[in-house]
């Protein structure tokens, strides 16, 4: 739906909260101590009641939203607009549109949602024919990071694998076109896309996020870098394609340098290439989840809304973690909760 349509159908907070309701209800809510499925839903305070037990939980409770107080438009607005463009929202511009007074809740609700999108996403494996290759993404290190000799900042080195770049292993299903392509176009189909950030580009590296994220039946296509010299120990069928001329190259592996150059696109028109490190694969999963659901259209806030109904919010440790000293935790975390947290298996 376009805004005006969206804005029409939740106007209040109130219509928010019923539209995220009747969605739980639909997926189904099961009371933690008896296991029933059949529940009152308290309007005075937000929360499901068991018929049998009689026991308690809050709307919120399971979902992304969990422990959080931000209002439920809030949510709803947000993801809407997250999935209605191709690009992204910056925090700062969504805390804008919101009128939010602070900027950390909405940059923590922001990277709840793509850690929501990243968890849909490795459901799947990629599989048949895959065009393979490495790219280089722009971030930006933490102040504590920056090593410094005699007072001058270190120097990093310049191009590929520069210290200042992440490392990103791209994998997009590429199959040969039945049909005649249209002037200017590939004359390949593309289908699934998956980026993941590396530490190194090691063989071994390599092999296992292939284990995880592809199908052992399917056929690769890369360079002649040596990081996939072992491909053929966990897939199928590799095929290498040593092509120097630039032009060339372009036209054999199409799909996969097209996606780097649209993600790398969208990271600096949006976040100006401003990217800590830790965060890169968290754009890099939004960025993969609206391509592989492109032809979705008006359904893509309503799949994402249910992502975000059917995942807890622990399963963000990974984020809430590694930001734990860079940003205040939320006012309404209890201690105990925050232990919870820091005791998550990684």
């Amino acid at each position: 739906m376009n805004l005006s349509e969206f804005f029409e159908k939740y106007p209040d907070e109130a219509s928010c909260v019923e539209a995220f309701k009747n969605k739980r209800l639909e997926l189904g809510v099961v009371c933690a101590k008896c296991g029933c499925t059949e529940h009152y839903f308290r309007k005075t305070d937000y929360k499901f009641e068991c018929k049998k037990c009689h026991s308690r939980k809050s709307l919120r409770a399971g979902t992304v939203m969990e422990q959080t107080n931000l209002p439920f438009r809030y949510w709803l607005i947000c993801i809407e607009l997250m999935t209605i463009s191709k690009k992204s929202f910056s925090a700062l511009e969504m805390q804008r549109m919101l009128g939010h007074k602070r900027y950390e809740p909405i940059w923590y609700m922001m990277h709840k949602i793509r850690r929501v999108m990243s968890k849909r996403d490795e459901k799947y494996q990629i599989k048949n024919s895959i065009e393979f290759d490495e790219g280089f993404f722009e971030r930006v290190d933490n102040k504590e990071d920056i090593v410094h000799t005699n007072d001058v900042e270190r120097k990093y080195k310049r191009g590929r694998g520069s210290e200042r770049q992440a490392k990103v292993l791209v994998m997009v299903e590429s199959e040969p076109s039945i049909a005649a392509p249209k002037k200017g176009k590939p004359d390949r189909k593309v289908g699934h896309l998956k980026m993941r950030v590396m530490e190194d580009l090691t063989a071994e590296s390599i092999n296992a996020e292939v284990k995880k994220f592809v199908d052992p039946k399917s056929a690769i296509l890369t360079d002649g870098y040596l990081g996939y010299n072992k491909l053929k120990e966990v897939i199928a069928k590799h095929t290498v394609i040593i092509e120097p001329n630039k032009k060339k190259a372009a036209k054999l592996f199409p799909w996969v340098n097209r996606t780097i150059s649209n993600a790398k696109r969208m990271l600096n028109g949006v976040h100006h290439n401003s990217i800590n490190a830790k965060y890169v694969q968290n754009y890099l999963d939004e960025f993969c989840y609206k391509f592989n659901r492109r032809y979705f259209g008006d359904k893509l806030s309503d799949r994402l809304m249910i992502a975000a109904m059917e995942s807890t919010w622990y399963l963000y440790r990974i984020v809430i973690k590694s930001i734990a000293f860079t940003m205040p935790p939320a006012k309404n975390w209890s201690v105990n909760m925050r232990a919870k947290v820091a005791s998550q298996p990684t």
